[in-house]
């Protein structure tokens, strides 16, 4: 009985240990970036290249996914109101029916954004990928990242990993928009943590690949 009331309490602390740890580095992120985020499109500085990170617009549900429109909307009320210049459409395109980046491009345009601002990354496979590639790829060293808060929040400490300067501009979250979709703050959380070991380990893109230069 004893070994077992031992073992009970060694699982009690680990769980203890485990949940103190996830929203140690969930906090932390977050106030590294909260004074790097923008919800006002006024209030943004001007950088020459967005960096847009990617996502598909239906859910796995067959739904229309509102991180992807509301990303898009965003994307708009940036170069719309002379915040950005050029747009990296960053995103997984792991087979010819799933391609984040072509079809964030498709909306971009829809929405007034020229084509020719707007050029494509098509090995966005995670956020590292997306932020490393932004400048060792496309030449970037300052740009304004664009998701929902929660998700600027883990680039822009990326950014800092990699040294790019950024800011984010925070895309309406969609918990206030539709609650079939909802984060999860102990997924965001568990992200968090993979990142920190990520960036221990030295994690480098999938692919990096030949330059392109944004005019």
């Amino acid at each position: 009985m004893k070994l077992i009331k031992r073992l009970f309490l060694l699982g009690v602390a680990m769980g203890v240990g485990l949940v103190l740890m996830l929203v140690g580095v969930f906090y932390i992120v977050k106030w590294n970036a909260d004074a790097r985020l923008y919800d006002n499109v006024a209030d943004v500085p001007y950088n020459k290249v967005a960096l847009l990170l990617g996502t598909n617009p239906v859910t796995k549900w067959g739904t229309q996914n509102w991180y992807f429109t509301l990303r898009i909307e965003a994307t708009a009320e940036l170069y719309k109101a002379g915040k950005i210049s050029n747009v990296i459409v960053s995103g997984d395109n792991n087979s010819k029916q799933y391609d984040e980046s072509s079809a964030m491009k498709d909306a971009l345009v829809e929405a007034g954004i020229p084509d020719s601002v707007i050029y494509l990354d098509y090995a966005g496979f995670r956020t590292l990928d997306s932020v490393v590639r932004a400048k060792e790829i496309f030449g970037q060293t300052s740009i304004t990242i664009i998701s929902q808060r929660f998700h600027n929040e883990r680039a822009l400490r990326l950014a800092d990993y990699c040294g790019v300067e950024a800011v984010g501009y925070c895309a309406e979250d969609v918990t206030l928009v539709s609650k079939k979709v909802e984060i999860e703050i102990v997924r965001e959380s568990l992200a968090r943590v993979k990142m920190y070991i990520d960036m221990l380990r030295g994690k480098q893109p999938k692919f990096l690949g030949e330059k392109i230069e944004i005019k």
